[in-house]
């Protein structure tokens, strides 16, 4: 069944009967050029999201992972629960730091709210080398409740992963899958410092942080120099 041809977004944001209080007739006729923009952005994100379903079968997860949870140790496959999908995200909590990555704080900070409804359809953990509980003590701390977390004990899925930069700890991101008994790397962030614009800060698109979308709608949008901090 072929997809029904689009609309163009042009005709689209034309159709838009949205009128804001006192507008004057420059700012609709920019507003509405925007408005097109958005929706031609929006295509591109679900065509973007359509070639990442599509990839072909990743690599075998076949390394010697353990971690250790709440309720103890645990093995690769055992991250999934009974889902078919695994998301991980790799903390820059490293035994090392004395204080987590501010700006993976943020971002877990948001995804704990999430967290249950993301869970009614994958999995979701949370992986550093630091000990569970401390991990956890910092959750506590600030208030979190629903993000599950993991120490990887060996420290072999970090440096497989690419959490792991010559000893020191970066934020990665990975999808895996679970189908027909074989566990599968799925997909990864893999926009860093090498694939960054100039005058931007090397960041995945979509953005993972909510933080940032809410500002990208302001006029000041994203000052390049200010950063998500543990303590304000």
């Amino acid at each position: 069944m072929s997809a029904q041809p689009l609309v163009p977004a042009a005709e689209l944001a034309a159709r838009s009967p949205m009128r804001m209080p006192n507008e004057s007739a420059a700012y609709r006729a920019a507003r509405t050029a925007l408005l097109a923009e958005e929706i031609e952005l929006r295509r591109q994100i679900e065509r973007v999201a359509e070639q990442r379903r599509a990839l072909p079968p990743g690599g075998e997860v076949i390394g010697d992972y353990r971690f250790l949870g709440a309720d103890g140790p645990v093995d690769f496959a055992g991250l999934f629960g009974d889902k078919q999908t695994l998301v991980t995200y790799s903390w820059m909590f490293g035994p090392q730091r004395e204080k987590p990555c501010p700006m993976c704080t943020s971002l877990l900070a948001s995804w704990d709210g999430e967290a249950r409804d993301v869970e009614q359809n994958v999995a979701l953990v949370v992986i550093s080398r630091s000990p569970v509980e401390r991990m956890q003590a910092f959750a506590r701390s600030r208030g979190w409740q629903h993000l599950r977390f993991f120490t990887d004990t060996n420290g072999n899925f970090s440096r497989d992963y690419y959490a792991l930069d010559q000893g020191n700890d970066i934020p990665a991101f990975n999808v895996f899958t679970r189908r027909d008994g074989t566990v599968r790397h799925f997909w990864a962030g893999e926009m860093n410092f090498d694939t960054s614009d100039p005058g931007q800060d090397p960041r995945g698109a979509p953005d993972l942080m909510p933080l940032w979308t809410i500002l990208d709608s302001t006029p000041e949008g994203r000052k390049p120099d200010w950063y998500p901090k543990l303590d304000y």
